[in-house]
Parts: structure tokens; sequence; C-alpha cells
């Protein structure tokens, strides 16, 4: 056991190799592609751990503290990261054509991404390892999420954003006291100056895929839906976990991370299953769909879609995402921009949830799914919204429509108001 927590060591997902948990990033024998999981001690957790005693502790992500590789004794940022609202969309639920639907909006947390629960973790590692100074390659989100997360624990963080990250993700990394990078092309030139600085200046690399404590922290969102619909006191759905647990798709961490959370929580017994997951990815952005189905290595490729947290055109944690797909026997699909777009307005329309392109990815994915009889009309579905729509607020602007200009009187207001409005009872 290390630093008085259940985390053993590291395991390569390509090789099975092992290292000592202060190893930092990928497995040396693979290369960049060796991603490293984190291993634990679950039996001894496992006796540990009962509904009643989760529920007893505060409200947010570190409540699963002993599935988290972090010291009993650390000093936890101060930000209320986790335990986001699940809410029950009827309306929204019979326009995707399913029995019921939820979203969890991870729009809530502190910077109103999802990647608040990987950076929480992330940086909590850069002091026990003895770094000062953070940095991240990002389209934005995980970006803004540890220009965040370090300022309220005191690091320095360096970013560097691919030239097309909207300008609102940009503002919030300056607005963290962040040092902003915009690197001319894509992510992966971003994504690949990052680690060569990180190895120049010793700074702790939070990027996506090579770091492997970062997907810990995403997986406590698969332990809270756990608790949310089965733990003590849960009513949603009748105390049953949902059908299908619907996660867009990226580099492939966060699917992976949900999976690896909901599959803890019924190895410790806290739940009777595990949800079939269904990963989303947009059709310009679809290398790990492709793996996926063609059963092959993955294939890098060029990235065109409105949905920037998952234009990733080479993702670093493809084999987690499959191997958690494939675990919980769930399937994937792709969407078009379009249907992103068109999910954008029935989620806030009919689901009072104001997502992201990608934050609502999965809600498209969830209706393309039940076209094709992959989801079935009587099953349940959650879909995990995973940031917060004012993050791309030109792509918003888009989808919503315009506004209607009218002169301050009650006749200009009934030329454009519909008809049926003009009754009075």
């Amino acid at each position: 056991m290390n630093n008085n927590n259940f985390a053993t060591g590291l395991k390569c997902i390509i090789c099975d190799k092992t290292y000592p948990p202060e190893h930092l990033y990928v497995c040396p024998s693979c290369g960049i592609q060796g991603i490293l999981d984190v291993q634990y001690e679950y039996e001894k957790i496992n006796s540990l751990i009962t509904p009643e005693i989760i529920s007893s502790r505060p409200l947010n992500h570190w409540r699963y503290r002993e599935f988290l590789p972090i010291s009993q004794s650390a000093t936890l940022p101060q930000l209320h990261v986790g335990w986001t609202p699940v809410y029950d969309v009827p309306r929204l639920a019979k326009e995707v054509g399913v029995k019921k639907l939820f979203l969890k909006d991870d729009g809530r947390n502190p910077t109103n991404s999802f990647k608040d629960r990987a950076s929480a973790v992330g940086v909590l590692k850069a002091i026990e390892f003895g770094f000062d100074t953070v940095a991240a390659a990002s389209t934005g989100n995980a970006a803004s999420s540890l220009a965040g997360l370090a300022a309220s624990i005191g690091l320095q963080s360096y970013i560097f954003v691919p030239q097309r990250a909207p300008e609102p993700k940009v503002t919030q990394l300056l607005i963290f006291g962040a040092t902003v990078l915009r690197v001319k092309g894509s992510y992966e030139n971003a994504f690949d100056l990052c680690w060569e600085a990180c190895e120049k200046f010793r700074w702790y690399n939070r990027s996506s895929g090579t770091n492997p404590y970062l997907v810990e922290g995403k997986k406590t969102a698969g332990h809270e839906i756990a608790e949310q619909f089965t733990g003590t006191g849960g009513t949603l759905n009748g105390g049953k976990m949902p059908n299908w647990v619907v996660v867009s798709v990226g580099d492939g961490c966060t699917v992976g991370g949900v999976g690896k959370g909901l599959q803890e929580m019924k190895l410790a017994g806290l739940i009777d299953r595990v949800p079939r997951l269904l990963g989303v990815q947009a059709e310009g952005a679809q290398p790990i769909l492709e793996a996926f189905y063609s059963e092959t290595d993955l294939v890098p490729s060029e990235t065109n879609t409105l949905a920037d947290s998952i234009a990733v055109g080479t993702p670093r944690n493809w084999r987690r995402a499959i191997q958690q797909i494939k675990l919980s026997i769930g399937e994937m699909i792709a969407v078009s921009d379009e249907e992103i777009f068109d999910a954008m307005r029935t989620t806030a329309r009919l689901g009072g949830v104001f997502g992201e392109p990608a934050g609502v990815t999965g809600v498209a994915g969830a209706k393309k799914a039940v076209e094709r009889g992959i989801i079935k009309p009587n099953e349940t579905v959650l879909s995990v919204i995973t940031g917060n729509g004012l993050k791309d607020i030109q792509t918003a602007m888009k989808a919503a429509g315009k506004e209607m200009s009218i002169e301050p009187n009650l006749r200009s207001l009934e030329d454009v108001i519909p008809k049926q409005s003009h009754v009075v009872v």
C-alpha cells in the first residue's frame, strides 16, 4: 500500500508490465501508447465500504476516497467537485424514444465540465510528487479545469491549446491566471509540444491519456451514478440501475473512467449489474469507433466537427475506452454535427440543461441508437452532460436561432407572437 492509500501500482494495458505508484506516465516498453491503469487492493477496500458509510460522507467525489490514489492525509482542494445532479426528463425521453431518460449534469462542476474530476486528482498528485508547476494540452475543458484547480491549490499552470480552441474556454484559462500558449496547428501538435516542454522544464503533465491518475478522478462519475440510482434512499428509476449509460467520446478516458467506476461499484457489491455503455463519437472524429468495429489497432485521422472537446484524431486512451465498452457489452455510434446541433436545442428546451456540443453528443447518440435498434424503446438511459453550453457560446448561438426586435408597444408585440397567445381567459 502506497502513501496511506489503497493503490498498489500501475499496470500497462498493452503488455501487462507493472510499475510502482510513483512512476509518472506511460509504460517505457510500449511508449506513448502504453497507457497505465492504477491497481488497487480491492479486497481491503470492499471490506471497509458499505452504502451506509458512503452515504454519511460529504456530497462530493472525495466520498469515494478509498477508490482514489491519494493520501488519506492529503489536503483536498476547496472547490466542490462531483456529486452533480441527475434529472429525470420525460419530455426529452419521448423525443429520444425511450421509456425513461436521465441527464447527469457535469456542467455544474467548478469550471463547468466533467474534467474537474480528473484535475482535482491531478493537482494532488503533482504536489505529492514534488511539482510546483502543472501543464496540459487540451481543446479547452481539460485546460480550463486544470487552470481552475491549480489556482485553488496554489500551483502555476501552463496550457497548450490548438488554434481552434473557443474563446470562452481560453478566457476562462486566462482569468484563472494560467499561461496560455495557442499552438498553430491541431490538438496533436499542442499535445506533442506540451509533452516535450514537461520533460525539459520538469512540469507535471496533466494531458489526457498519458497521465494514469486522471482517469481515477473521472471514474467517480461511475461511482456516483451507481449510488444515485441504488444507494441509501436512492429513488431514481425505482432504485434500479438504468439499462444504458451514454458518454461522448474523444480521447477515450471519460467513457473508460465511467466504466471503471461502475465496475468497481459492482465489485464492491454496491450494485448488482453494470449498465451497458454507449460511446458516442462525432462523425468527423471517430477513430475509436472504427477501431471498435474493425477490431484492429486505431488508425489516426483528421478531425472535422463542431464538437471541439471530442475532436481528437489521435486518441491515446482508445484501448481503455474499447475495453470498458466491451466489458459492459456496450456499443458505439457516431452522430453528425447537425444531429449534435439538434441535441443542443432539444436537451435545453425539453430537459432544461444547456450543454456544449460535446456535452450533448450523448443525447444525440441515444436518439440515433434508438432509431437503429441498438437501444430499445422500453429501456432506460442516462446520458452524461460533460460540459456547459457557455463553454462554446458561438456554436450555441448558431443552434439557438435569432431573437426578435420589436418596438416598445403591444401592437408590435402582437405582430410577432402566436395568435393563440392573444386570447384572454
